[in-house]
């Protein structure tokens, strides 16, 4: 019986338990379409303290993949359908990180080193014994793990990012597997869907989560403030500079800087936060002497950066020296499943703070939090239920109260970046109308060069041949 070929074999190689703190948290898929096999595997497994996921299809993997993340992947080479290198191939463009472990008959044994030599972690050949499978994921595991000295469980990192959505998931996971280097990073995503969160998830996972993490908006501070408080200055450097200032930089000296909204960097601050970056060295305004910098930059931005490279407003080097590693985080919008599980735990948060009576939110309520638009993300729920919250006067919020707040939240000023840029918008939309889509007229009315007004179109993607009379 499969029982006691499991039960010798606990017997014998111990169960595997020599990483039996890691088994204990890992998540393991396992794909195959023998049902004996499969079973013995997941039963080995299972008695080894991995948390594991048994099917028996190509096309039921990646249907469980959407649903959750394990952190190894297990499959049959051959298998009828969706086989074990076409289930590899999607695995790897999702999710590259993820390790998947080939098993293989002897006569494609091959195969399976081709395989291998094309990306996936290793190969069983069959009939393999259970040592060598917990060995092979034990492996496997290792090359995602947190590095030695990063401090933290498996978890306590990302703690505050709350989600069960795939697409996150995988998102965290190359964070994690990430964080343990130096690798410049840039976060790109919506406004309010948890940039900044994230890049303190990376530092707290890195062996530099014991010291500083210092975040600046670079939008929100006047060019002419912003070199001395990101690179310092000395006393005299200008009027008002009264004493010395060491900057956001050496603040941050041996932890992580994140610079939120890096696409509205001024060009002349990009010229001098590339050489930093390069020299890892700077020098303070009016200073004389250079001054070593040990920091990992981190960077965010809700502009497409690809298109300021084609307008001209983002330096191309720079771009690729702060693009290392590119994460994007989805809208609240793309992960649904999510929201009611953001406004729980919001809401358990908010009461304490307003020290309120409330257990929940109605059914109704949390059908229209699920169902909303959210063009403000997760900052915006934030901001629903908090006004739910100090607003209610019963024990469970109603869909009544929920709807006023999305309603309030709608027609609430912008923020002033948003505001600016919807200004901007109008503002070129208006002359090429006026001027029939002639950017010469429309640059003299607005007072600017027509290099420097062609890069605004382009910046809020404006075609004046649109804006051009139609012929009968």
């Amino acid at each position: 019986m499969l029982e006691d070929r499991i039960e010798q074999d606990t017997r014998r190689f111990g169960a595997g338990r020599g990483d039996t703190a890691a088994a204990q948290k890992a998540r393991v898929l396992v794909v195959d379409d023998d049902p004996g096999l499969l079973r013995l595997m997941e039963l080995r497994l299972d008695a080894a303290g991995y948390r594991v996921t048994a099917v028996d299809s190509g096309e039921r993997a990646l249907a469980q993949l959407a649903v959750s993340r394990p952190q190894v992947v297990v499959t049959d080479l051959q298998m009828g359908g969706i086989d074990g290198m076409a289930l590899f191939e999607a695995i790897r463009a999702e999710n590259p990180a993820l390790p998947v472990i080939m098993l293989t008959a002897h006569g494609t044994i091959p195969d399976a080193v081709a395989a291998v030599k094309g990306g996936v972690f290793g190969y069983l050949a069959k009939p393999f014994d259970a040592k060598a499978l917990l060995d092979e994921i034990a492996r496997a595991l290792r090359t995602t793990a947190v590095p030695a000295g990063a401090g933290r469980d498996d978890r306590a990192w990302r703690a505050e990012i709350i989600t069960r959505n795939s697409v996150m998931e995988d998102i965290l996971a190359k964070a994690r597997l990430v964080a343990g280097g130096d690798a410049s990073i840039l976060i790109e995503g919506e406004s309010g869907t948890g940039k900044e969160l994230l890049a303190r998830a990376v530092h707290a996972a890195s062996t530099r989560a014991d010291r500083p993490f210092i975040a600046i908006n670079c939008g929100a501070i006047p060019e002419a403030l912003l070199e001395s408080e990101l690179f310092g200055h000395v006393k005299g450097a200008f009027t008002g500079a009264v004493r010395d200032n060491r900057g956001l930089f050496l603040a941050a000296d041996g932890g992580t800087l994140f610079l939120d909204e890096i696409g509205d960097m001024p060009a002349a601050l990009q010229v001098k936060l590339l050489r930093v970056l390069q020299e890892k060295q700077l020098r303070p305004v009016g200073g004389q002497e250079n001054v070593p910098v040990d920091v990992r930059v981190i960077s965010a931005t809700h502009r497409d950066l690809e298109a300021e490279l084609a307008a001209g407003n983002f330096r191309e080097d720079l771009y690729y020296r702060l693009k290392v590693v590119a994460l994007r985080l989805p809208s609240l919008a793309e992960r649904r499943e999510d929201i009611a599980l953001l406004a729980s735990h919001f809401l358990n948060e908010l009461v304490g703070r307003y020290k309120k009576t409330v257990t929940g939110l109605a059914p109704e309520a949390v059908e229209l939090l699920v169902t909303a638009s959210w063009p403000g993300n997760v900052r915006q729920l934030y901001n629903v239920v908090e006004q739910s919250v100090a607003l209610a006067t019963t024990a469970l919020i109603p869909a009544s109260l929920v709807e006023q707040a999305i309603r309030r939240e709608a027609t609430e000023i912008a923020p002033f970046e948003q505001a600016r840029r919807k200004f901007e918008r109008d503002y070129l939309a208006q002359l090429l109308k006026i001027t029939d889509g002639n950017v010469t007229h429309a640059s003299r009315m607005a007072k600017r060069n027509r290099t420097e007004f062609y890069k605004l179109l382009q910046r809020h993607q404006l075609d004046p041949r649109l804006f051009k009379p139609q012929r009968a």
